[in-house]
Parts: C-alpha cells; structure tokens; sequence
C-alpha cells in the first residue's frame, strides 16, 4: 500500500510541475543555473537558458527566478526577468515577447490543469510586469506590445460557475472566456482584471480597480466595479 501510494503521490507531483514525466529533466537543469550569484550566475544562465528554454534566447533572469513547464515557455531577445519570478508553463503555452521586463516576484502561471482550450498566457514587446503582479491563463490571456501592468496588479481569466446552490462550486466547472490588454494600455498597482474582459488600447485602469466589463481604447477607468473616468476619445 505504501508502495502504490508513494507511486500516486510521484505521479501527482509530475503532472503539476512538469505536466507529465517528460519535463522534469530540462526543468531540473534550469532550476540547477538558477540560484547561481553575480555576473557569473548571469552569464552561466545566458548560456543555459539557450538549451533549454525555446525562443530566440538572448533574454536574461536573475538569481533565485523559477521555471517549471520550461518545454511550454518561449523567451524572447531582450527579455528580463528579476529576482522571485515564477513562471509556470502548462499546454496552451507561456510565452514572452521581446525586451519585456518581469519584475520582482511576478507570478506568471498558465494554471491549466483542466485541459481548457483556449488556455495560455502571451506578452507581446516592450511590456513591463510589475513588482509581485499575478497572471493566470486558463481562459488565455494576451498583452499586445507596450502594455503596462503596475505593481501587485492581476489578471485572471476565469470564473468559477455557481449556478446550482445544492451543489460546491468546486462542483460546477469553469467558465474561462479569457482576457485581451491592448496596445500601449497601463493597468494600474493593485488593479484586478477579471475574466471576459478586453481593455483597448491606450486605455487606463487605475489602482486598485477591479474590472468587470471592457474598457474601450483611451479611455480611463476606476473603482469597484470599474466605472468610466475619461470616456473613450471620439472615433475610437
């Protein structure tokens, strides 16, 4: 009993974390650079980091940085990633778009353990994720180029469905229409960004927000539900 059980605990642990046994070995090779110091550390994970992770690879992470579900993550040129970040590739792919910058202790988890099919999370250029910000991508979640998401902010495409009172809503499923940021568009510290939502270029969530409904492009938004500061410029 203790044999099988162990087994099954093995089996969990693998199905997490790397999604299934193929994963584990380019994972423990990135994790084996990651705790590396100083330039030193930083070039043994430039040189590393090229292996293991796809992309176009010339992208640089600091010391104490964790990847899991490497094989699901692309890195793009130019890209950084700072002390404490976590990124966690699951099917429906991670992916990290050229010179953008990830700050310290951003999460950046894919989160699909369900199989959903539009799941995935994708960072256009020149984005910036700020100190301790949060993203999941069960319903996918895409930034075009320029977005900035402030410190502590999230972005989360998904919602439980609660329907039936008789039943937990662990019960009932998911619902994970996803989550689009448009181009140039900056969510603001402490800001929440809820599932089926689409804020439009060049638009402005303040901190602390916490977004129900799309954002139209240029406009600005604020409070619990967000509600229209600045409406959008005429003829956008």
């Amino acid at each position: 009993m203790n044999d099988v059980g162990t087994a099954g605990r093995l089996r969990l642990y693998l199905e997490s974390t790397h999604h299934d046994g193929g994963g584990w070995l380019r994972d423990a090779m990135l994790a084996a650079a990651g705790w590396a110091p100083g330039l030193s550390g930083l070039g043994v994970r430039a040189f590393w980091d090229r292996l293991w992770v796809p992309g176009t690879g010339r992208f640089a992470r600091e010391r104490g940085t964790r990847i899991l579900g490497a094989r699901f993550i692309r890195i793009d040129d130019g890209a950084y990633l700072d002390r404490g970040v976590y990124l966690h590739g699951r099917p429906g792919g991670l992916s990290i778009g050229a010179g953008t910058r990830v700050m310290a202790g951003a999460v950046l988890h894919v989160f699909n353990f369900r199989d959903l099919p539009g799941a995935g999370i994708r960072l256009g250029k020149n984005c910036v994720i700020g100190f301790g910000c949060v993203i999941t991508g069960q319903g996918g979640v895409e930034l075009e180029d320029d977005v900035i998401v402030a410190p502590r902010a999230m972005v989360l495409p998904v919602d439980h469905v609660h329907d039936d009172p008789t039943r937990a809503i662990r019960e009932q499923g998911l619902s994970a229409r996803g989550v689009r940021i448009g181009r140039g568009a900056w969510i603001g510290a402490g800001a929440v960004v809820l599932d089926g939502v689409t804020v439009g270029a060049g638009a402005v969530v303040g901190a602390g927000a916490v977004v129900t409904r799309d954002v139209p492009a240029g406009a600005v938004v604020a409070g619990n539900p967000a509600v229209a500061l600045k409406p959008a410029p005429e003829g956008r």
